[in-house]
């Protein structure tokens, strides 16, 4: 839809401009006019030329998202019909590509389409368990409670994120910081010292020797080894892609040590907190769990909840098939149970989501604490260990001339 610049005046005699989304200019012209505006220029805005290429539109975030959720739910709650709402907070988006997005929304709401409906023309930035949380409220008429809630849930799974990913950042580093000196002490230092060597005429300790040879094949094989990585990295991303891959690969993740353990604490408290707001939202606890399999993140996680849906449609209850996967904590099941036996599961997850969430803290400092000194030793080794064999030839040379 084509976007139109105006200047003109209002009621008051004030000097106003902006810019409006309509389908042509009689129509921008008209609605102007229902805002009491007399404009004295309408024309369409000048195409970005970079506008429909994927990699120069900026992505719509989390926090985008979360900001909108918190806002919108303020405004349905202070009694502002959704259409009205969309329009003011689309307008007031910096975000280019979520101001589009908002727009079409609006669009699509003010002719009837609903407001979840609307929202699932878009899941690269609204999920599944987004729109059906939505939906749920619409039915319900609570939907300001429900975007509330999920604010609060977006949240807490974005700060669960930010606690993985800065465990898991120092040790990449680390890991990327000792290949790099290495690669360039081999191919850049060594060699210097190589030179040194074959003039002394005599044998090289075997360390020594053994760091010339990987001097000598890193040289030699530099653009093979690129390649190498480069390949392998791309192997592994499409072995992930297919679903036996993706099974066996995330299978290995979560048998890890110490990783492993953390990524079972995320996985129980994702799922927990999940099923709890949607529960909590009135979402039907096999459409729920649906979502949640979905949203996982993980297959060993989706499988073991999609066959605990299975279980629940023949008529079961949702511990007993919750233990039978093997992937749940003997504790939560426990927990799980004694909520479903008193009428209040959707409390219970939340408590279980709380407990999960300090468990993920205690667990990400755990690693933290573990993988330091494993990396100072990593990289100490390492370095030193090629330092030391460069100049044990000195030292011999030393030793023989005393």
């Amino acid at each position: 839809m084509p976007v139109f610049i105006w200047k003109g005046v209002n009621s008051y005699g004030e000097k106003r401009k902006g810019k409006i989304e309509m389908p042509n200019e009689a129509l921008a012209l008209s609605h102007l006019k229902k805002m009491r505006i007399t404009p004295s220029m309408v024309k369409e805005a000048p195409k970005d030329v970079f506008a429909n290429i994927e990699l120069f539109k900026p992505k719509v975030t989390g926090k985008d998202v979360v900001i909108f959720t918190r806002q919108l739910s303020t405004m349905i709650d202070a009694g502002l019909p959704l259409v009205q709402s969309l329009e003011i907070l689309g307008e007031q988006q910096e975000n280019p590509t979520y101001k589009k997005v908002l727009r079409e929304i609006r669009s699509d709401v003010e002719t009837g389409t609903t407001f979840a409906d609307a929202m699932k023309k878009h899941p690269n930035v609204f999920d599944t368990l987004y729109c059906n949380m939505v939906e749920a409220g619409e039915m319900g008429g609570i939907l300001d409670t429900i975007l509330n809630r999920l604010a609060s849930f977006m949240e807490k799974n974005m700060a669960l994120k930010k606690k993985v990913k800065g465990a898991m950042t120092y040790p990449v580093i680390c890991l990327a910081i000792s290949f790099v000196v290495m690669a360039v002490m081999l191919v850049f230092v060594v060699p210097v010292f190589q030179k040194m060597f074959a003039d002394f005429g005599s044998a090289l300790p075997a360390p020594t020797q053994l760091v010339v040879d990987m001097s000598d094949f890193a040289k030699k094989n530099f653009i093979f080894i690129i390649g190498a990585i480069f390949l392998t990295i791309t192997a592994v991303k499409k072995i992930y892609k297919t679903e036996k891959g993706r099974i066996e690969l995330d299978r290995l993740m979560l048998n890890l040590p110490i990783v492993g353990t953390l990524l079972r604490r995320v996985a129980v408290a994702k799922f927990t907190r999940t099923l709890g707001t949607m529960l909590q939202s009135g979402v039907p606890i096999l459409e729920a769990l649906n979502v949640v399999a979905r949203t996982a993140g993980n297959k060993i996680i989706e499988i073991a909840i999609f066959r605990v849906t299975d279980s629940i449609s023949e008529g079961r209850a949702i511990a007993e098939p919750l233990e039978e996967t093997g992937v749940f904590p003997g504790m939560v099941v426990q927990m799980i149970n004694v909520g479903e036996s008193t009428g209040a599961l959707d409390v219970m997850l939340t408590k279980i989501a709380d407990f999960y969430d300090e468990e993920v803290d205690q667990a990400v400092e755990n690693l933290t604490a573990a993988i330091e000194p494993l990396m100072m030793c990593f990289l100490g080794g390492m370095i030193g260990g090629l330092v030391v064999a460069m100049y044990l030839p000195i030292f011999s040379m030393a030793g023989a001339i005393g």
